[in-house]
């Protein structure tokens, strides 16, 4: 991936784990100040340049953190001179933190910034690609005075707890947003402000099939501002009764009648509608101020997946075991949250249905991880790299003349709670200490507490893709398991 230059506005996003530390560490409850260091990979997009965080630095009270020469409290020069040759060796910002008093505004005092001017100018040296900066937290804010590679300052915008709920930092509330009047009945749940946040993210959908082009609907009914949706596939004949917004024409149903000739029907085949030109039809229709990006392609290949690192969220609505990979590579590598929902008919020997069931795993940096969970299977990952055939794979019945069962209701469950989620983990309506958990909705099981399981998902210290080893908040300093 080609670097870009790095533009405003500046962003720190945060795995909710990470923040939970740093919070007990800066207000332990003595109202004092308290300091550390956060080394940040730097992801720098059309829409802004992101700091990841992926290291944090506790300096102890009295060892690291010391009463100051010119000010209160100081990080001790060995601290500083360590914390600055790991950043550098592992390409991170470095941002020193310490904590003011308040809740909801905060910002340098003088003293701060009269540090700032003394001494990162050679951290910013000695770090050479990335910058050096500082953060001040209050309870509920933060500011952040960075210092860029070219010379130039920048301030921090905000700062993002990719939890449950998602929390949003700045250095002041922000003004009171706009009421627009479309979307009366619904913020009046989640507020007008919950409204601007939604018309400000960037979402992708991984595949608009029979749940994803349920999810590209509820989206944009919902007022989300810009989607990404990614899906290689044309619409066929026997996807219409579940592809939300997909006509017959769509398929082409009258070139592909099983009594037209051969060479008919491979034209009507060709000629039919791409999935995601279809949801892009029902999103505009939903909402004309949507902007849509509708790619017709594989998201495992690495141009496609470039497109979603500065996505705010991320739905995975495809099976194959190579999208699951690059997905949740995605979520942690880049601190995005998201969600993996399916739907699943099992059908055993004589076509007699065994089991049905919707699922919706909910994922966030550091926590719910595919991978850890042994939902990405590395003998199917090695059939689909052998065949490249991912449709072949994707089918529950192996023969590729049989089309595996599926149907818009257990989809629309799946899709829905999905949906739901993300709803209310945007706008912050999520309760403190908000449990998250995987579920499956199993609408045959005969009593009642069966038909929905809810599972926690397990995190494995030294997981290749979720852990503070693995691939968690590398950015652009790892690459993607792309093709």
């Amino acid at each position: 991936m080609a670097p870009q230059p790095m533009t405003d506005p500046w962003t720190l996003r945060m795995p909710a784990a990470m923040a939970t530390t740093l919070r007990q560490h800066l207000f332990p409850g003595d109202g004092d100040e308290h300091g550390a260091v956060i080394g940040a990979s730097v992801v720098a997009t059309a829409r802004g340049t992101r700091l990841l965080a992926r290291r944090l630095y506790l300096a102890e009270d009295g060892v690291d953190y010391v009463p100051g020469q010119r000010g209160y409290r100081m990080l001790t020069a060995t601290f500083v001179r360590d914390r600055v040759r790991d950043c550098r060796s592992q390409g991170l910002a470095y941002l020193a933190v310490h904590c003011h008093g308040g809740t909801t505004h905060v910002g340098f005092s003088g003293t701060d910034l009269a540090s700032h001017e003394r001494g990162y100018p050679a951290l910013r040296d000695i770090l050479g690609s990335t910058p050096a900066g500082g953060l001040v937290f209050a309870t509920d804010a933060v500011a952040g005075d960075l210092w860029l590679p070219d010379g130039g300052r920048a301030e921090l915008e905000r700062a993002v707890i990719t939890g449950w709920p998602i929390k949003t930092l700045y250095p002041e509330p922000p003004p009171p947003p706009t009421s627009d009047p479309t979307y009366d009945r619904q913020s009046r749940v989640f507020g007008d402000r919950g409204q601007a946040i939604l018309a400000a993210q960037k979402v992708a959908v991984v595949g608009a099939g029979g749940a994803g082009s349920l999810i590209v609907e509820y989206l944009a009914r919902l007022g989300v501002g810009e989607l990404v949706i990614i899906d290689p596939d044309r619409v066929e004949e026997t996807n219409l009764p579940r592809l939300a917004g997909a006509r017959a024409c769509d398929a082409r149903t009258w070139l592909t009648d099983p009594a037209r000739p051969g060479w008919l029907q491979s034209l009507g085949h060709r000629y039919a509608t791409p999935k995601v030109r279809v949801a892009r039809r029902v999103a505009r229709q939903a909402n004309g101020r949507i902007h849509v990006h509708a790619l017709r392609a594989d998201v495992t290949q690495s141009t496609i997946a470039a497109n979603l690192v500065d996505c705010d969220y991320l739905f995975l609505a495809a099976d194959s075991m190579q999208a699951r990979l690059v997905v949740n590579a995605l979520i942690h590598q880049y601190l995005i949250p998201g969600v993996q929902v399916g739907a699943k008919v099992q059908v055993g020997p004589g076509g007699v249905v065994t089991d049905v069931f919707s699922v919706v795993r909910p994922l966030a940096p550091g926590f719910g991880c595919l991978w850890c969970n042994g939902l990405i299977s590395p003998a199917r990952l090695q059939d689909e790299a052998l065949t490249a055939e991912q449709l072949r794979q994707q089918r529950y019945v192996q023969d590729e003349a049989v089309h595996a069962p599926s149907v818009i209701s257990l989809n629309a469950v799946a899709s829905a709670h999905a949906v739901d989620d993300y709803l209310h983990t945007v706008t912050g309506l999520l309760p403190t200490g908000y449990e998250p958990r995987w579920r499956r909705f199993h609408p045959l099981v005969p009593t009642g507490p069966q038909r929905v399981r809810c599972d926690i998902p397990r995190a494995a210290a030294d997981c290749t893709e979720c852990s503070e080893t693995g691939r968690l908040g590398q950015g652009h300093n790892a690459p993607l398991p792309t093709k």
